[in-house]
């Protein structure tokens, strides 16, 4: 059973960065997809971003696009997601998911395989 812990995130001002890190034990080889989502308690949940394993291609949500940037490392055992010009409304619980068959539900909606516990990101205006 893989597990994914997510690190990295905390509080900031608008226009700061952070980096989260997702950490896979042992690690997600065969995944279709990894990604990033986020909840706002009482909101939907919204699919941030995600890379498919097998073609490295990336996907955004129009609401980070060019603010954010998804990675991750060669050995399948860390994922990454760079955030710069952090807004407010980029407040939320951050979770690292993993999908291993289409769709990426990470991303799509719908359930992942598997979801780590989240780490809170805060932007204060």
């Amino acid at each position: 059973q893989v597990q994914l812990v997510e690190s990295g995130g905390g509080s900031v001002q608008a226009g700061g960065s952070l980096r989260l890190s997702c950490a896979a034990s042992p690690n997600t080889y065969g995944s279709y997809c990894m990604g990033w989502f986020r909840q706002v308690l009482g909101k939907e949940r919204e699919g941030v971003a995600s890379v498919y394993t097998s073609t490295g291609s990336t996907y955004y949500a129009d609401s980070v696009k060019g603010r954010f940037t998804i990675s991750q490392d060669n050995a399948k055992t860390t994922l990454y997601l760079q955030m710069n010009s952090l807004k407010p409304e980029d407040t939320a619980m951050y979770y690292c998911a993993a999908d291993y068959k289409f769709p990426c539900a990470v991303v799509r909606g719908g359930h992942p395989d598997i979801w780590g516990q989240g780490t809170q990101v805060t932007v204060s205006s």
